[in-house]
């Protein structure tokens, strides 16, 4: 017991756990200058929204130097800005505005591979016998073949076959994005070096891209959680961040509880937290790919997220989140984006919220923005997108089949631009946008929502408000309700104070027994809910939390 009080002083009081973070995919954000791309001055002339909704950090998707082959996960220089996104003045002002209104900037740091344009990998491809050779992956065909059958997450094998020297350089992603060799103390010492260099600049922290593949082991055709994985951590730890009061979290698709345990529990001097994608594919088919879609069993959500929310005990901590870049956008998921579009998102807005853990938000999520289906992969701009379609289309899949995936699950749905007005192409720019704006933004934007006493901007504003206000929110323990499928409900509990939180995650009626003397009601998206004690009626989407 001793141990668990020591992990909760430790614990307490880290700005980290107390904040809510708003996360800015650049090139979809604000376009300060017509040419049709979100830059940092964009994001700079919008910090006064961003202090207005209340949030305490942005995480930036990568604004540093890239040929964009994957919207800046791509990077051929760690130390410099994007020429698309601006300067490193714009870059230096943006994390002094933001300080001024209490907003600290989170860096996305990518270093499980590179641009096959970065400096390293130019001189690295040049010949067997430069120094940069071994900072990347390179072997010897095998039987005149790929080294092994490791597979590319953007879809093909992972080697790629340089021509001049006869070897294969291993890309888990593009082929544009050769991976790093983490065996390499001297790739460490780089990678560590430039952290110091953002951290030098007063950053808030990092969030970790693909951070789980950086021990992998390819020869043994191991990519995720290799056995030097939490070495590396510690190792960048003590080397980096460990010296500053930042946060950090990792992004990692494979990670159980016990595995998140070991990248945040204080003692092990690793990450503040992770990003675990359990509850996201739950509506793609067992074994498959993301894009062999099954319907949400709301029962298996309630089941994913109360084991996350439960088993981290103060051994770790959670990262909260329905949105982000790679991911479509959750009402048109698993809400309805028609008839209930407000109700449905100020729901998933409230259910993630009360939960403990470290809430994310992802840019128009805060305004009930929507997916934007396409009628022809000419529309699509996503790689990993276009690499399926020939995929699956070579393999027999029919276009049609193909499409409704896409526009299920595709990443251009988050990416298109941010819906600030009603003006021509929403607000985000003057010039033509590099993605086209959803059609919608005539009704869902911005000034509208601001506008609207009742939109979900404001339960929003709220929420991120309540837990300002409220320890419990930060630190209470989880309880959750038997009910019937289609609802969710749990109590949070901390020091003698107990709340109830229940929504419908449904278009139909539900009833809900509600055992508890309700004395207060703290937020609903239905102001006329009855809250007597007994069996209630919710209707499509209702939400509330009440203190009893």
């Amino acid at each position: 017991m001793k141990q668990e009080t020591l992990r909760q002083e430790e614990q307490q009081g880290k700005w980290w756990q107390q904040a809510v973070v708003y996360q800015i995919y650049p090139r979809s954000f604000q376009d300060s200058n017509g040419d049709g791309v979100g830059d940092l001055r964009g994001i700079i002339s919008r910090i006064d929204y961003l202090s207005k909704l209340g949030i305490t950090a942005i995480w930036l998707s990568p604004v540093y130097k890239s040929p964009n082959d994957d919207n800046g996960y791509d990077i051929s220089d760690y130390q410099d800005i994007m020429d698309e996104f601006g300067t490193m003045a714009d870059m230096e002002e943006l994390i002094e505005k933001a300080a001024a209104v209490n907003i600290r900037i989170i860096m996305d740091l990518v270093v499980n591979h590179t641009s096959d344009e970065h400096r390293w990998f130019i001189e690295s491809a040049s010949s067997k016998e430069n120094p940069y050779r071994e900072y990347y992956i390179w072997r010897d065909p095998v039987a005149g073949e790929e080294p092994n059958k490791l597979r590319s997450i953007f879809s093909g094998s992972a080697w790629q076959l340089d021509e001049a020297s006869g070897q294969y350089y291993l890309h888990l992603f593009s082929k544009r994005q050769p991976d790093l060799n983490w065996e390499n103390p001297q790739v460490r010492k780089e990678v560590y070096d430039m952290m110091n260099f953002w951290l030098e600049k007063g950053i808030g922290g990092f969030r970790m891209d693909v951070i789980d593949l950086i021990g992998k082991q390819p020869d043994k055709e191991l990519t995720a959680n290799g056995p030097m994985l939490h070495e590396y951590l510690q190792e960048m730890n003590q080397a980096s961040f460990g010296n500053y009061d930042v946060m950090t979290v990792g992004e990692t698709w494979g990670a159980t509880p016990e595995i998140a345990k070991m990248y945040s529990d204080p003692a092990r001097h690793e990450l503040s937290m992770v990003f675990q994608f359990e509850h996201v594919t739950l509506d793609q088919q067992e074994g498959k790919e993301k894009w062999d879609l099954q319907p949400l069993s709301i029962r298996q959500l309630k089941e994913v997220l109360t084991k996350w929310q439960t088993s981290l005990g103060n051994q770790g901590w959670n990262s909260l989140f329905w949105n982000n870049h790679d991911l479509p956008r959750i009402i048109s998921r698993w809400g309805n984006d028609r008839i209930y579009r407000k109700q449905s998102g100020k729901m998933f807005a409230i259910l993630l919220h009360m939960m403990k853990g470290t809430p994310y938000i992802y840019q128009g999520e805060e305004i009930g923005m929507t997916n934007r289906p396409v009628k022809s992969i000419d529309e699509v701009e996503d790689i990993e997108s276009v690499n399926m379609y020939r995929e699956r289309r070579a393999a027999g899949f029919s276009e049609e089949e193909i499409l409704h995936s896409i526009n299920t699950k595709g990443r251009d749905n988050a990416r298109t631009p941010m819906q600030w007005d009603d003006s021509k192409h929403a607000g985000f720019t003057t010039g033509t946008p590099w993605l086209p704006v959803n059609d919608n933004y005539h009704e869902v934007n911005v000034k509208q929502a601001l506008a609207d006493t009742d939109s979900i901007f404001y339960t929003y504003q709220k929420l991120i408000q309540l837990r300002k206000d409220h320890p419990l929110i930060v630190w209470g323990e989880y309880e959750l309700i038997e009910t019937e499928e289609a609802v969710f409900a749990y109590y949070r509990q901390y020091q003698g104070e107990k709340w109830l939180i229940a929504v419908n995650m449904s278009e139909q009626e539900q009833e809900f027994s509600l055992k508890d003397q309700v004395k207060e009601l703290i937020i609903s998206n239905n102001p006329s809910l009855p809250l007597t004690v007994g069996n209630l009626v919710l209707q499509p989407y209702d939400a509330f939390v009440a203190r009893v």
